[in-house]
């Protein structure tokens, strides 16, 4: 694996430092730094990504996405990525922007739905007379980022990220709002998985989520299974299973504290049931034996 020097790019001493920013950038990623990435990432800020060229396969939230330069990906806060297959010449640009500019561009905006939009759609290709303009928009915000000598800086890139967002989001996220309606058997499986990214963490029941879609258990797994080849507990395992990974790789909670946050009985269950997923115990896969 090629090696990477941080000191060779413009990140923080301490990568959490990057949530004290509004707005934080950085230019030119290249496959190496990518590939480092080996355990699910969650993300804790809504962050946009420019692919200039290249290709690469992600899992973002559990979904496989094929991504082919040039395009743009969304990640929104709380998004679970692990990255699959970069190619060599793999190229992007990262924007990372505070809660409180994202709340304030929804404000401008009058419009929180772009953010469901972009959940189900995060990777969005680019017209080719598009190109430099986009890309001209994560140079603007490196330099915004950089700026200080400004004596509105919050307010300059929260306008210059608006000018944006009217112009493109409406040519890029609209045509996803006016899709003809999917199938019922669609809208239950985009619905039960948005239930579980929402409840994963205290509801394991069958019965929870066909409740909360008011259908029965049987015709829930009957649908699930046959839309995604998986049962609805087995995608209720995964985001247990995947979440549990990202805690016990990126906190510092014990791993009593990560079996009480997952509202497993006891210490000695969540092992249990982490080690029958995977393989291995809490403890082996936080010490990198995986």
């Amino acid at each position: 694996m090629e090696q990477i020097n941080y000191d060779d790019i413009q990140l923080p001493k301490k990568v959490s430092d990057i949530l004290e920013y509004d707005l934080w950038s950085l230019q030119h990623v290249a496959a190496g730094m990518v590939r480092t990435v080996v355990n699910p990432v969650k993300f804790s800020a809504f962050t946009s990504i420019f692919i200039h060229q290249g290709s690469a396969e992600a899992d973002i939230n559990l979904l496989t996405h094929k991504i082919q330069g040039p395009c743009i990906v969304n990640i929104n806060a709380g998004d679970i990525v692990l990255p699959r297959e970069i190619s060599d010449d793999f190229d992007a640009s990262f924007a990372v922007l505070s809660r409180r500019m994202t709340d304030a561009l929804v404000g401008l905006m009058k419009d929180s739905s772009i953010f469901t939009v972009i959940h189900t759609h995060p990777v969005v290709e680019i017209d080719e007379n598009d190109v430099v303009a986009l890309a001209r928009l994560y140079d603007d915000i490196q330099a915004l980022s950089t700026d200080s000598t400004l004596l509105f800086p919050f307010e300059t890139a929260l306008f210059t990220l608006a000018s944006y967002f009217f112009r493109y989001s409406s040519k890029y996220y609209e045509k996803f709002r006016r899709e003809i309606a999917p199938s019922v058997q669609n809208r239950t499986t985009d619905r039960f998985i948005q239930l579980v990214q929402k409840h994963f963490r205290t509801e394991r029941f069958l019965e929870f989520y066909a409740g909360k879609l008011e259908i029965s258990p049987k015709h829930l797994s009957r649908t699930i299974k046959s839309q995604t080849g998986a049962s609805p507990v087995d995608w209720i395992n995964r985001y247990i299973i995947l979440e549990a990974k990202v805690m016990l790789r990126s906190s510092n909670l014990n791993i009593q504290q990560i079996a009480d946050e997952l509202h497993f009985p006891s210490q000695s269950f969540f092992g249990k049931y982490f080690k029958k997923a995977t393989g291995m115990t809490p403890k082996e896969y936080r010490n990198g034996l995986s």
